[in-house]
């Protein structure tokens, strides 16, 4: 079996390399070409050094939006994870109807962005009206805690899947030998349980990071920036730069801006999972 997979195996993989390499691999290292480029299409390209960058670094709009999506991330990640971590302990309980609550906390996740975020607009638009407030798109308080509310409530239950997995995975013979050594349930929390968890706190927070630095769709549908894009994250001032700008010029700084946008995304992912897998446990 060994000896077949061994020379066979490649059939198998090739595929998924060919679509991998076609989809992601060429269509990367053509932007980052252009990202030194002045262009309007890929075939009409020229070459302008570290020029888009030094304009892209030097954009007050893009700094801004690089603070603001900074604030988001940073709420988010311990809004989501605390929520996400308390409603996985409410439904570890062994009490009726768990899985029917499972269900519906998870259903938000299935929901598209660009849709998610025209329902909420709609709701936080009706709630700001009643209290006399400006709009959501004319309020950028209000469009910043719509950000977080509506990814909350779509990341939420798909977090408390995985929460809910690893508080499975804990030992039962570790909880009962440490109430029979007259453990409260805070120590049995914060000394058994969560460094038992460490793998799927890895997960969640990678996953939270991520999406919280990646938001488009809902971002555009929710503000659109507004007002006077002071609610812009930097995927949507990227793509503001490269669709909305005219001239081949910004083209080629929107490109540079995705080229470090995606830096910035990796090196924080590898810090955050370098820094959570520390503090994971052999079991």
């Amino acid at each position: 079996m060994e000896r077949t997979l061994k020379k066979y195996g490649w059939l198998f993989v090739l595929p998924t390399l060919v679509a991998f390499t076609i989809g992601f691999i060429v269509p990367f290292i053509e932007g980052l070409y252009l990202s030194f480029c002045q262009f309007t299409t890929v075939g009409n390209a020229t070459f302008t050094g570290f020029s888009n960058y030094v304009a892209a670094l030097t954009d007050a709009s893009f700094l801004k939006s690089a603070g603001f999506t900074v604030m988001v991330a940073i709420v988010n990640v311990l809004a989501i994870n605390i929520l996400a971590f308390a409603l996985a302990m409410a439904l570890t309980q062994k009490v009726k109807g768990t899985n029917l609550f499972r269900t519906i906390f998870f259903m938000p996740n299935l929901i598209g962005g660009i849709v998610l975020g025209y329902i909420w607009q709609i709701l936080l638009n009706c709630v700001l009206s009643l209290v006399g407030e400006p709009l959501l798109r004319l309020n950028p308080t209000a469009g910043y805690w719509g950000i977080i509310i509506l990814m909350c409530w779509q990341q939420v239950g798909y977090m408390m899947i995985i929460y809910i997995a690893g508080l499975q995975n804990v030992p039962d013979d570790l909880i009962e030998a440490a109430k029979i050594d007259g453990a409260t349930d805070w120590q049995i929390l914060w000394k058994i349980k969560i460094p038992m968890m460490m793998p799927s706190i890895t997960i969640c927070v990678f996953l939270t990071l991520t999406n919280s630095f990646k938001l488009f769709d809902q971002n555009l549908a929710l503000t659109a920036g507004d007002p006077n894009h002071m609610t812009d994250m930097l995927a949507l001032n990227i793509y503001q730069t490269f669709y909305a700008r005219a001239g081949k010029l910004w083209k080629g700084i929107g490109q540079a801006k995705a080229v470090i946008f995606s830096i910035v995304v990796v090196l924080v992912s590898f810090w955050q999972l370098k820094a959570t897998r520390s503090k994971e446990v052999q079991q």
